[in-house]
């Protein structure tokens, strides 16, 4: 974690990815159709409190959301989800503050905190890769 930090120092963006050296950081795959994941998504969002679901872009599989740190920063992050078949979804997070500054790893627990809520409201259909 205080790798994280000191990268924050001067990183204000984090990224999931199918190659992210971090296993934290690594793509989710859900067994469930992609509509199924975009709707289920999208209503968690609508109750999760700290994020403001800001746009949907179904047919791109792009889901934008803002949330403001405890700094005061505001944070831009953008959820794609990719239809792998159609049984088999995948998530990606990019989550970017705002400002010149570093986060100090805001991005990342916001990243794994959206995981987390995603893993929760999913969790009949993870795949563990």
């Amino acid at each position: 974690m205080l790798k994280r930090t000191l990268v924050g120092l001067i990183r204000s963006h984090e990224t999931t990815g199918e190659k992210a050296k971090d296993p934290a950081l690594k793509t989710r795959y859900y067994k469930i159709s992609m509509d199924q994941a975009w709707d289920e998504i999208i209503n968690m969002f609508k109750k999760l409190s700290g994020y403001k679901l800001l746009h949907e872009v179904r047919s791109v599989g792009e889901i934008v959301v803002e949330r403001k740190t405890i700094t005061g920063r505001t944070q831009d992050i953008t959820l794609t989800l990719f239809s792998i078949t159609p049984v088999k979804t995948a998530v990606d997070i990019y989550s970017a503050s705002r400002g010149s500054l570093g986060d100090l790893g805001a991005n990342y627990r916001t990243i794994l905190d959206i995981y987390k809520h995603i893993d929760k409201r999913l969790a009949a259909y993870k795949i563990n890769e």
